[in-house]
């Protein structure tokens, strides 16, 4: 797992209109990087659309939002025009980048163990440095909790 003050590995991934985002192109900005176990469930839905009310918010702050899941392009294009999402959305099909941030972890369901996102956010820095980790990330408030790292 990545520690606070390390540098944010870069990555290049396709966003949900399979053009290609890399990380280090983004530096000059705060990054929110929240990774999401997978579209249009629940707990992710609830979160995706904590960071879209609050995108004015963020925005203001001069953040870039990019949420990451390993579904691919395509179920990102549906997720984000379902739902009205004014922010990238990156398909990490294959779980590198999940594995590079230390996300992609052993899960329990109903006592079937298999491998899944850990939800986690990451607040990156202007300079592509990692300032705060929110791990195993509960979604009630948790917009709030990153708006507030952001801003210190």
């Amino acid at each position: 797992m990545l520690e606070p003050g390390q540098p944010a590995p870069d990555f290049t991934l396709h966003d949900q209109n399979d053009k290609p985002v890399t990380m280090s192109g983004l530096k000059g900005k705060p990054i929110v990087l929240y990774f999401y176990p997978k579209d249009d469930t629940p707990g992710c839905t609830k979160e995706a659309c904590g960071f879209r009310d609050a995108f004015a918010e963020y925005k203001k702050a001069g953040a870039v939002i990019l949420g990451v899941s390993p579904d691919d392009t395509a179920s990102h294009a549906k997720f984000a025009k379902k739902f009205d999402l004014p922010f990238t959305l990156l398909a990490d099909e294959g779980s590198k980048v999940c594995a590079a941030y230390g996300v992609w972890k052993e899960k329990n369901m109903y006592g079937k163990k298999y491998m899944g996102v850990e939800r986690t956010t990451f607040v990156i820095d202007a300079k592509g440095t990692v300032k705060t980790i929110f791990a195993k990330v509960k979604v009630d408030g948790h917009v709030d909790e990153v708006l507030e790292a952001i801003k210190s």
